[in-house]
């Protein structure tokens, strides 16, 4: 078994203290960049009537399922038919609704408009924060995990780190980050 490492306080202030704060910080600018990007609700306060009603009855159907074992098995058949009948039931959506639903969600140029926001604004801080953890603290171990670890863990736990010997448990700055 490999040696017992020493880490020094020097590298608790120096890299671990300085990296949490960072992450903490962009997580709290990554919301409000999030927020401050989202596109303004549509034009039209109240919900379409019809969406709320199928909401309704999506909630109906949810809470028959869970709690099926409190009705009789007869009663539970008779309501899941009313649902789920393929010609009348509640639940049954036409083929060419469906289709139709489907091509108006994906041909709305606003919801891939925020897709593509939301990515970037993601992306960005995290490839940025990556690129200066890797410059300034690259190949520090930082911390020890108090509990033992597979060797699976090793890859995910010590990037930047190449010694065999060192123990799974021990976290390197970069993993730290990531």
């Amino acid at each position: 078994m490999a040696e017992e490492l020493v880490l020094d306080t020097a590298i608790r202030d120096w890299v671990l203290v300085p990296l949490s704060v960072v992450m903490v910080l962009i997580g709290v600018l990554r919301y409000f960049v999030s927020k401050l990007m989202r596109s303004p609700p549509s034009s039209s306060p109240s919900p379409d009537p019809k969406t709320v009603k199928e909401g309704q009855v999506v909630i109906r159907a949810r809470s028959l399922r869970t709690s099926s074992q409190f009705i009789p098995a007869k009663a539970f058949k008779a309501r899941k038919l009313y649902y789920t009948n393929g010609e009348s039931g509640l639940l049954h959506v036409p083929k060419e609704d469906a289709q139709k639903a489907q091509a108006a969600m994906f041909s709305d140029p606003n919801m891939a408009m925020d897709m593509m926001k939301k990515n970037l604004s993601m992306i960005v801080p995290q490839t940025l924060t990556f690129a200066w953890v890797n410059f300034f603290f690259s190949g520090f171990v930082a911390a020890k995990i108090p509990f033992p670890l597979t060797q699976r863990f090793r890859g995910m736990l010590q990037n930047g780190i190449d010694l065999s010997t060192v123990d799974v448990s021990y976290v390197s700055s970069r993993s730290w980050c990531v």
